[in-house]
């Protein structure tokens, strides 16, 4: 210390610039640390809404089943419920949605797995599309239905049970500006994605035809409870 009070001006200097070096330095770590726990509390918060909309959905459908039985809805073969149960292909205006790997370089020190696609980011840009009003959907040109499953296979994904790897194109009919916007939030899906250098193209398209189902599922267990017992 004593030798600090006796030193010349020019290595104080050197001292003090020593010091301002490394203040930047933990001022940078702390602030990149900071910045990689937002964004893993921010897929926790993902993964409780995605939960949400998927309890949602389910309580719709049981209501339209309740409705079946008792009649309101009279025919099965309705073109709407054909729409929902993906029975039919569709067309009408909506936007495409191309989702691929990061392609920029891992940094030191980071988990690799924030660079690329995972089952739950495209599980929350298909819940933003269904909670923007998405009529129909299909991933890879698989048809997303409420009973469609989106895992992940090993280093691909599996949309009803057929594997599939990046680049995953994404199309969606409903209001294009509507679902759009919901993917440009700020804070939103494609500006997460974005900071990770995953790629993100979207595009509104007049005319979108989205496939039927391509294996119906078929029901082995559940059989529809009539008559009186319908009733109770």
């Amino acid at each position: 210390m004593k030798e600090i009070f006796t030193m010349d001006v020019k290595g104080k200097l050197l001292i003090a610039v020593v010091f301002v070096v490394l203040g930047f330095m933990l001022s940078v770590q702390y602030k990149t640390t900071e910045r990689q726990r937002t964004v893993r509390m921010d897929r926790v918060e993902d993964l409780s809404e995605r939960l949400k909309v998927m309890e949602a959905e389910n309580k719709h459908l049981m209501e339209q089943l309740d409705q079946f039985r008792s009649g309101a809805i009279s025919t099965p073969a309705d073109e709407k419920m054909q729409i929902l149960a993906g029975s039919t292909e569709v067309e009408g205006q909506g936007i495409e949605i191309v989702l691929d790997d990061s392609n920029i370089a891992k940094k030191a020190n980071e988990d690799p797995n924030l660079y690329i696609l995972h089952d739950e980011d495209l599980l929350r840009v298909l819940n933003e599309l269904r909670a923007a009003g998405a009529e129909a959907i299909s991933l890879n040109d698989q048809r997303i239905v409420a009973m469609s499953e989106v895992r992940c296979a090993g280093p691909t994904i599996s949309v009803n049970n057929v594997r599939s790897a990046p680049p995953y194109v994404i199309k969606a009919i409903g209001a294009p500006k509507t679902l759009s916007s919901a993917l440009r939030l700020r804070g939103g899906v494609a500006e997460t994605f974005e900071f990770w250098g995953i790629q993100v193209k979207i595009k509104t398209v007049e005319n979108l035809k989205i496939p039927a189902l391509k294996a119906p599922r078929t029901f082995e267990y559940a059989k529809v409870v009539e008559g009186e017992e319908a009733a109770k």
